[in-house]
C-alpha cells in the first residue's frame, strides 16, 4: 500500500484507538475495503482503503463538533488537506445523507459533493459488513445490530429504519461488482 493508506492508518490509530472497540471496527472495515477493492486501479484502492481507515474519525473527542461523525470527520480531514475524494467518501459514508436529514444537517453535509460512485458503494459495503468489534457480518446482521444497539427513539435507530432498503441495495451492488472483478481476474 502507498503512503496515503499508511498515513490514514496512522492518523486513524491516533484518534480512534482511544475509543476502544470502535478501533477494532475501523481495522475490520479497512481489511474489508481492501478485499472489496479487488481489481480496481491502484489509486482507487488507495482512496477506498484510506477512507475506510478514516471513516469514523469524526467520533474522536478532539474532532467531534456537531455530533454527526461523517460531517465532523470530513471537515477535520479537509482542514488537514486530505485528498478531496477521501474527504467526500468520509462525509457521505454508509448512508450519511439519511442521518443528515434526521439531524437537520443536510445543508452542512452538502459542503461535500455526494458522488454516488462505485467508491462510495465500496466504503459503505466495507463499513456495513463489519461489526462493531471488527467481525464480518452480513448487511442484514449489521443493520439488526445497529437497531439493537440504539434505542428506538434515537436518531441512528430512526435513520436505519429509513435508510436500510436503499443502502442495502448499495451494499449488494458493491459486493456483486467486487465478485465480478475477482472472477475476471480468476481470484
Amino acid at each position: 500500500m502507498g503512503d496515503l493508506v499508511v498515513n490514514a492508518a496512522v492518523v486513524a490509530e491516533q484518534y480512534v484507538a482511544p475509543l476502544g472497540r470502535r478501533w477494532r471496527h475501523v481495522q475490520g472495515v479497512a481489511r474489508r475495503a481492501l478485499e472489496l477493492s479487488v481489481g480496481l486501479e491502484a489509486d482507487q484502492v488507495e482512496t477506498v482503503v484510506s477512507a475506510a481507515w478514516l471513516h469514523d474519525i469524526g467520533y474522536a473527542h478532539e474532532i467531534s463538533s456537531t455530533g454527526f461523525h461523517p460531517l465532523d470527520g470530513a471537515r477535520w480531514l479537509r482542514g488537514q488537506d486530505w485528498p478531496p475524494e477521501v474527504v467526500k467518501l468520509v462525509a457521505h459514508h454508509s448512508g450519511a445523507r439519511f442521518e443528515a436529514r434526521e439531524r437537520d444537517l443536510v445543508g452542512e453535509l452538502a459542503e461535500f459533493e455526494f458522488g454516488d460512485t462505485e467508491l462510495d458503494d465500496l466504503v459503505a459495503a466495507a463499513d456495513l459488513t463489519t461489526g462493531p468489534g471488527g467481525e464480518r457480518l452480513s448487511f442484514d446482521e449489521r443493520v439488526a445490530e445497529i437497531l439493537t444497539r440504539y434505542e428506538p427513539d434515537s436518531v441512528v435507530h430512526r435513520t436505519w429504519l429509513t435508510a436500510a432498503p436503499t443502502v442495502g441495495q448499495v451494499v449488494a451492488r458493491a459486493e456483486a461488482q467486487a465478485a465480478a472483478r475477482a472472477s475476471v481476474r480468476g481470484l
